[in-house]
């Protein structure tokens, strides 16, 4: 039986993922999984970028804006999802796209992760004491000594990854990285087919500088003060909003917390980038590649017919 075709598409923030990726799936008449893990929260709609209305009419999108923030959703979850859905897309289609930044999220459908341990409510309590003792640049140390493969994909600003990743070697004495890489790919019955989009880094870093400008035109600030009763939510611990909490409580003025913006996510992107090279399976295109892109799909298409 023929196999079928998922391809990835992924990059760092702002690189030109979206219009891209919607210009291949119209080619290849397919659909596009968002594997934007914050792209899928309904209330968080300018300070992540989502697809503009016009944009995700020219393609058939899923998750995107699925899910509320009242909801709890993890890695696991959407692999699940995402399984179920391309079950049902590959019924009529031979190829999907999978498109996004979010590392865990992709792992997760291409290679699914393992059982993890069961963790002790002791082991739990004991590591969120000693956050709340030291705070977050203990974990952030801890995560380095214990698991660096993990800390280098991993929002390091964001505690809740961190104190998993930490109970989960306190418990097992084997790191998360060992577990998401138990399950490998072949065990999937399509095939998975990676590409990264680049760019020269300057380039990167004025689209990067431009699209938080654009934001806060767009009203991001607005946006972050209706998710005020939201800001512990595991979701919100990430670059554009936090930096607008600090500045609503007084901590930063506005000034900075624009700059600690631009700033965090040029930092986000270089992480994104480090993931990529570590995976070793991504073929490297430049957006206005896109003819050399799809002829590196249609050959993989032909080898599995």
């Amino acid at each position: 039986m023929k196999k079928k075709l998922l391809v990835v598409i992924t990059g760092p923030t702002a690189v030109g993922k979206t219009a891209l990726s919607i210009e291949l799936a119209k080619k290849f008449e397919s659909e596009i999984i968002s594997c934007d893990s914050r792209q899928f929260f309904k209330e968080m709609a300018i300070g992540t970028a989502v697809p503009s209305p016009e944009e995700l009419a020219e393609v058939k999108h899923h998750y995107i804006q699925h899910i509320s923030l009242e909801e709890n959703y993890s890695p696991g979850d959407f692999e699940t999802d995402c399984l179920s859905l391309l079950e049902d897309v590959f019924k009529k289609k031979d190829i999907c796209f999978l498109v996004g930044g979010s590392g865990l999220y992709i792992d997760a459908v291409c290679k699914g992760f393992d059982i993890m341990p069961d963790i002790p409510a002791a082991i739990r309590i004991a590591i969120n004491e000693e956050y709340a003792e030291k705070g977050i640049e203990f974990l952030q140390k801890e995560l380095l000594r214990i698991d660096p493969i993990y800390a280098e994909k991993v929002d390091m600003n964001n505690p809740r990854r961190l104190l998993r990743a930490i109970e989960v070697y306190r418990t097992s004495g084997e790191t998360l990285t060992h577990f998401q890489n138990q399950n490998t790919a072949e065990e999937r019955d399509f095939e998975v087919l990676k590409v990264a989009i680049t760019r020269d880094r300057d380039k990167l870093y004025d689209r990067i500088n431009l699209r938080v400008d654009l934001m806060l035109q767009e009203g991001l600030l607005e946006e972050v003060k209706s998710l005020v009763n939201f800001q512990s939510k595991q979701s919100l611990q990430t670059v554009g909003y936090q930096e607008l909490f600090s500045f609503l409580k007084d901590e930063i003025d506005y000034t900075e917390a624009v700059r600690l913006i631009k700033r965090n996510t040029r930092r986000y992107a270089k992480r994104q980038l480090t993931w990529i090279r570590r995976d070793g399976n991504f073929s490297s295109f430049t957006p206005d590649q896109q003819k050399d892109i799809e002829k590196l799909i249609q050959n993989k298409l032909e080898s599995l017919a």
